[in-house]
């Protein structure tokens, strides 16, 4: 059973060094066409991984929004038959029209077996990490 931990770790690892790196085709390639979204950046729930990528293609068009960084710490990973949670701290750095910026947001994604191998996330929740001490 640890293949499967190792596995579905693997699938959120690449999620996340894909977003790190800019790679969005690679980044929105891990989640499933019917994942959900929920951003304390966002006024609404995104519904669909089509939904979320039309917001992105959105962001970089009008507000030249790029990742520059993120680094995952506190990581977590529960596996629950086909289904895992990751949960972990990230630290982005992010550019846009308004300059650089740093981000310190707690994320979870929820990832679903799909055949022997394979993994998908259907949902992510990102919140704004409470301010240190």
């Amino acid at each position: 059973m640890s293949n499967d931990h190792d596995t579905a770790l693997a699938a959120a690892d690449a999620l996340i060094a894909a977003f790190a790196e800019g790679r969005t085709d690679d980044y929105f390639d891990a989640f499933a066409p019917d994942a959900t979204f929920v951003f304390h950046t966002t006024d609404r729930r995104l519904d669909s991984t089509e939904e979320y990528r039309a917001l992105w293609q959105k962001w970089s068009e009008e507000d030249a929004f790029r990742v520059l960084s993120c680094a995952s710490t506190d990581r977590r990973l529960q596996l629950l038959g086909d289904t895992a949670v990751f949960t972990h701290s990230v630290t982005t750095r992010v550019s846009s029209t308004a300059g650089e910026e740093v981000l310190h947001e707690r994320e979870t994604i929820v990832l679903r077996r799909v055949g022997a191998e394979d993994w998908r996330a259907v949902h992510e929740h990102l919140s704004a990490a409470p301010s240190a001490q």
